[in-house]
């Protein structure tokens, strides 16, 4: 069954990085998109980024183009986020899911909190 475990979240403070992680097992990663999704605290899910199957190709939600970069290693099944410049509307839960949108298959999510 698809499995996806989401990595690398914590504190951090404004302006600071983090990279999270996501390992996929259970389908043909290299075979599918990718997606990065996030909840803030009471409010409902946002999509974030998303990565083509062979990696040339990437999209970005207007809140983080030119802070965060989405890839993927098909030879490790893992797909990453690594965000720069962080604020604190970044905080959120964030989630890995199978395919393209953030309707697919998700993880149990990783928590950032972007606080001073």
């Amino acid at each position: 069954q698809v499995q996806l475990v989401e990595s690398g979240g914590g504190l951090a403070q404004p302006g600071a990085s983090l990279r999270l992680s996501c390992a996929a097992s259970g389908f043909a990663f290299s075979a599918y998109s990718m997606t990065w999704v996030r909840q803030a605290p009471g409010k409902g899910l946002e999509w974030v980024s998303g990565i083509n199957s062979s990696g040339r190709g990437t999209d970005y939600a207007d809140s983080v183009k030119g802070r965060f970069t989405i890839s993927r290693d098909n030879a490790k099944n893992t797909v990453y986020l690594q965000m720069n410049s962080l604020k604190p509307e970044d905080t959120g839960l964030y989630y890995c899911a199978k395919g393209a949108g953030s309707g697919g298959p998700r993880g149990q999510g990783t928590q950032v909190t972007v606080s001073s």
